[in-house]
C-alpha cells in the first residue's frame, strides 16, 4: 500500500500557486511539488493528486491519499465526480483537472482519507510547506488551461 499526502495552495485566488506531495512506500520517501503563475488553491488541491498517481510506476497499484481538501475528497468519495462526467461537466470548474483525473484514477485502486489542514498530520503539513514555497517559486509554470483556454463570457479568468 503507497500512502500519499497531498496539498495545494494560492497566494491569491486566483493568484500564484502550487501543489505538494509526498509519497510512502515502507521506507521510500519521494518528494513532488510545482509552482503556477496565476491558479486557484482548488486546481492545485487536484492537481497534486493528479500528479501524485500519473507518477506511480505500475497500474492496479493500492493507495491511500490524505488530503486536507473537501472539494476534492467528497467529490471522489461522494461519487459527485461521476455524476458531472455523465453530465459532460456541465457548469463545473475544472473540467480539464477532473478528466485528466478520472483518466488516471481508474487505473488504480485509489481510496480517500480526509485529514486536517494546519494540524498535528506531520506530512500534511510537510505538504503544505512544499505548496507554498513552490507557489512562491521564482520559476512559476503556466496553468495554460486556466490562463489561456478557459475565460469567462465577460473575459474574466475563472
Amino acid at each position: 500500500m503507497i500512502k500519499i499526502y497531498t496539498d495545494g495552495a494560492s497566494r491569491g485566488n486566483p493568484g500564484p500557486g502550487g501543489f505538494g506531495v509526498v509519497m510512502l512506500y515502507g521506507a521510500l520517501r519521494k518528494e513532488i511539488a510545482e509552482g503556477f503563475r496565476l491558479t486557484t488553491n482548488n486546481r492545485m488541491e487536484l492537481l497534486s493528486v493528479i500528479v501524485a498517481l500519473e507518477s506511480l510506476k505500475k497500474e492496479g497499484t493500492a493507495v491511500t491519499i490524505y488530503s486536507d481538501s473537501k472539494y476534492v475528497v467528497d467529490s471522489v468519495e461522494l461519487k459527485w465526480v461521476f455524476g458531472w462526467e455523465k453530465k459532460h461537466f456541465k457548469d463545473k470548474k475544472n473540467e480539464d483537472l477532473w478528466k485528466r483525473f478520472l483518466k488516471i484514477y481508474r487505473k488504480h485502486e485509489v481510496k480517500f482519507l480526509w485529514v486536517k489542514g494546519h494540524a498535528s498530520n506531520k506530512e500534511n503539513n510537510r505538504c503544505d510547506e512544499l505548496a507554498v514555497e513552490a507557489a512562491m517559486g521564482s520559476d512559476l509554470q503556466i496553468d495554460h488551461w486556466y490562463e489561456v483556454e478557459h475565460k469567462k463570457d465577460n473575459g474574466k479568468l475563472l
